[in-house]
C-alpha cells in the first residue's frame, strides 16, 4: 500500500517537472490553447453553414404546406392499397376516401 502511494506520488512529481518544461519550449506569441476564440467561433460557423446546406433541403420539404382543394375539387390519389394525400380540404369540408373528393 505504501509503495503504490510513493510510486503516485513520484509518478505526479514527474509529470509537473515534464509539463513546466514543456510550456518553457513554446514560444511567446503561440496561443496556449492552439486556436483563438475569433478561429473557434469561424469554424463552428463554418460547420454550421455546411449542416443547414445539406439539411436544408429536406426540412423544407417536410414542412412545405399543402395545398388547399375547393368542394368537389380531387383532393388524394390512390396507390394500390395507399391513398396518397394531393391536396387538404378547405374548413367544413373533408376528403371523401371512395370518391377521393372534397365533400
Amino acid at each position: 500500500m505504501m509503495e503504490s502511494v510513493r510510486a503516485a506520488v513520484y509518478l505526479s512529481v514527474c509529470l509537473s517537472v515534464l509539463t513546466s518544461l514543456c510550456q518553457g519550449q513554446r514560444s511567446p506569441d503561440e496561443p496556449s490553447i492552439g486556436l483563438t476564440t475569433k478561429e473557434l467561433a469561424e469554424a463552428l460557423q463554418g460547420l454550421l453553414d455546411e449542416a443547414d446546406s445539406s439539411v436544408g433541403l429536406s426540412v423544407e420539404k417536410k414542412a412545405s404546406v399543402i395545398p388547399r382543394c375547393d368542394v368537389g375539387e380531387r383532393c388524394a390519389m390512390k396507390h394500390g392499397p395507399r391513398i396518397g394525400r394531393l391536396c387538404d380540404c378547405l374548413r367544413g369540408t373533408a376528403c371523401n376516401t371512395f370518391f377521393l373528393r372534397c365533400y
